[in-house]
């Protein structure tokens, strides 16, 4: 089982501080879309255990989707050092985000 998308959230600048391969997760843990989702997400992290995964709850009043014009759930950014580096937008397979995340260079 998944954890569920925090509503307690670091602000954008700790994110951009995070070193090495983050992937950040976006939705709520009401939306259908992200329901589906969440087994394929974990199946591709699962693969990548270095990297970390931030789960953050998203919505009107939340700071941290806006600053990644965060539009639809689940949104992925995927980032390295800070700088992002791939994006999934309600990924239809694990292969969609494992590609993002190898592109980051999570080996």
């Amino acid at each position: 089982m998944s954890k569920p998308y925090e509503t307690a959230q670091p602000d954008r600048a700790a994110v951009d501080a995070m070193r090495g391969v983050v992937a950040v997760d976006f939705g709520t843990n009401w939306c259908g879309y992200c329901k589906a989702a969440e087994h394929l997400i974990d199946e591709a992290l699962q693969a990548y255990p270095q990297v970390a995964h931030l789960k953050a709850e998203d919505g009107p009043g939340r700071p941290l989707g806006r600053s990644f014009r965060v539009k639809l759930w689940p949104t992925v950014v995927v980032m390295k050092d800070g700088q992002e580096v791939a994006r999934v937008v309600r990924p239809a397979d694990a292969k969609e985000l494992k590609d993002a995340l190898a592109q980051a260079g999570a080996a």
